[in-house]
């Protein structure tokens, strides 16, 4: 993920760390410092947000595993300001699986909590949490308690929270998966309406960064259930161009020029030896022309790096990759070789046929059963 660091690898799954991080322990630093708090004290408060994040990432690796159960894999664990992500090639449809994934981080975090109970019970220390300028009073006592936060925040109904997960597997059991996606959604931007206020009441803008993630999540979940829905057993072969022009990487941006000029293409595959070695779309073509100017060659050109995409892949996976990089378009090939190009724009129009079609034989279902009841 861009913006990211690795930083260890656990289970065949690399553990990130997000630049904004470092944010946060430089903040920390600044904030302890302007306090005047002593030395031992600062470096507490800064290991109990170390030891936070240990929690969090042991949260989002029982999602992972969970997911791995059920053969679905897990991209990478990224750590942000505000807790973890892991990113899963795919969420399935299937309620019970999707339950179970979903619940699993934050049963680690009652797992963790029932271990600090138990050692904070039996060295005979107190429950209370500490002051949080006095780490030194209830250290594993604070611990404890923000597992327990962990919990009850990741199971409120918030989608694409833990808990609206759960209650989207919980509606799909009963009902259509996309309808159930869309209702969870709207629960879920709910919960970021209230986040938002509850954020500008309190000054609190860790609530109102929630309200955003939230909100726009589960708008983006809700649509992807859309797109699933409409494009359900097409594959990027159906959707593809087959008709394009390519460019070689010795080949100098006037060349480029000339094939945007004359054909409709917005985006270039290069080839070498038949063998594709990135995207040149007219973006970045713009941007080379401005910072080098015509002769300079392809292969010079910084960000054409494009990753083909199989032809035989469903066309909402093709889709959710070519969001996640950031990408209006690739490359697609059969067995290694160049057949086609993929585009947004090939997506959105599939998506219109589609459901032009599929109101049609809705239409034609309602009129051949009032038919039938005269």
């Amino acid at each position: 993920m861009k913006g990211s660091i690795r930083l260890i690898t656990i289970a065949g799954i690399d553990i990130q760390l997000h630049w904004t991080f470092g944010l946060l322990i430089i903040g920390l630093v600044v904030f302890f410092g302007m306090r005047g708090l002593e030395p031992a004290l600062a470096v507490l408060g800064i290991a109990m947000v170390m030891a936070l994040f240990i929690c969090v990432v042991l949260h989002e690796l029982g999602h992972a595993l969970a997911a791995r159960r059920f053969d679905v894999p897990t991209r990478d664990i990224t750590l942000y300001p505000i807790g973890g992500v892991a990113r899963l090639q795919r969420i399935p449809e299937e309620p019970a699986k999707e339950f179970w994934i979903a619940v699993a981080g934050p049963a680690v975090n009652v797992g963790i909590a029932f271990v600090l109970l138990v050692i904070i019970v039996a060295s005979g220390m107190s429950i209370r949490p500490a002051n949080l300028f006095d780490l030194r009073a209830g250290f594993w006592a604070t611990l404890f308690w923000m597992n327990v936060v962990l919990v009850a925040f990741n199971m409120l109904p918030a989608f694409p929270m833990d808990g609206g997960r759960v209650l989207r597997a919980l509606l799909a059991s009963k009902m259509d998966y996309t309808r159930a996606t869309e209702l969870a959604a709207g629960v879920g931007q709910g919960m970021a309406l209230l986040f938002a206020v509850m954020g500008v009441v309190s000054f609190n803008p860790i609530l109102l960064f929630i309200a955003l993630f939230v909100y726009f999540g589960a708008q983006q979940e809700a649509r992807y259930a859309g797109l699933r829905s409409v494009t359900k057993g097409i594959s990027v072969r159906r959707a593809m161009l087959t008709r394009f022009e390519m460019l070689d990487p010795d080949d100098t941006l006037d060349v480029a020029v000339e094939r945007l000029l004359r054909s409709s293409d917005q985006s270039f595959p290069i080839i070498r030896d038949d063998e594709v070695v990135g995207m040149l779309t007219r973006k970045r073509l713009m941007k080379a022309l401005e910072d080098h100017g015509l002769t300079t060659r392809i292969r010079d050109v910084e960000g054409i790096e494009s990753a083909p995409i199989e032809d035989s892949v469903m066309l909402d996976q093709a889709f959710m990759r070519m969001q996640e990089e950031g990408r209006t378009s690739a490359p697609v090939v059969r067995s290694g070789r160049l057949v086609g190009v993929l585009t947004l724009d090939n997506i959105a129009e599939v998506m219109m046929i589609t459901t032009a079609l599929q109101r049609n034989n809705e239409r034609r279902r309602v009129r051949n059963q009032l038919a039938a009841t005269d």
